[in-house]
C-alpha cells in the first residue's frame, strides 16, 4: 500500500529546501530546475480542455483521482512557470479529493514567492491552484 505524506509536510519540505538559497536568484534557478524534472506529458495532453485561461505562458494541468485521491500532470512553455507547476502538483498529488479544496498553500507565502512573482504570474499560480479545487470538487460530488 502507497502512503502519501501529509500535505503540511510536504510544504514544510518546500520550506526547507527553499531556505538554503541566499537570494532570490539562486531561489528562481532552483524553480527552473524543478520545472525541468516535470515528468514529460503526451503531445495529447495538451489540448484546449486542459488548457489553463488567466495566465500569460501556454500552460496545460491535467487532473485526474484513483481510489479517493488526486494526481495531476502539468507542463509549461515557461520556465519558471513549469517550477511553479511542480511546487503546486507536489502538493496536491496523493492528496484526498475531499482535503484539496480545503487546503491552503502557506508555502508560497512562507518562502517569499508571492512577493516575486510578477502580477501576471501571480494570477497563473492563482488560476493553476483554483482549476484543482474545482476538480477535486467536481470528482466528490460525483461519487456521492
Amino acid at each position: 500500500m502507497t502512503t502519501y505524506k501529509h500535505f503540511d509536510e510536504i510544504q514544510q519540505d518546500i520550506v526547507n529546501e527553499f531556505s538554503i538559497f541566499p537570494d532570490w536568484y539562486s531561489k528562481y534557478s532552483y524553480l527552473i530546475d524543478l520545472g525541468k524534472k516535470l515528468q514529460g506529458v503526451p503531445q495529447e495532453f495538451c489540448t484546449e480542455e486542459n488548457r489553463m485561461l488567466g495566465c500569460m505562458s501556454s500552460v496545460w494541468i491535467k487532473c485526474d483521482h484513483q481510489d479517493g485521491r488526486l494526481f495531476c500532470q502539468g507542463m509549461s512553455d515557461a520556465a519558471i512557470v513549469s517550477g511553479l507547476i511542480a511546487l503546486v502538483i507536489r502538493t496536491y498529488n496523493g492528496q484526498k479529493l475531499e482535503d484539496v479544496p480545503t487546503i491552503n498553500l502557506w508555502f508560497i507565502k512562507e518562502i517569499g514567492l508571492e512577493d516575486h512573482l510578477s502580477p501576471q504570474r501571480a494570477t497563473g499560480l492563482s488560476a493553476m491552484i483554483d482549476t484543482i479545487k474545482k476538480y477535486a470538487i467536481t470528482a466528490v460530488h460525483a461519487q456521492h
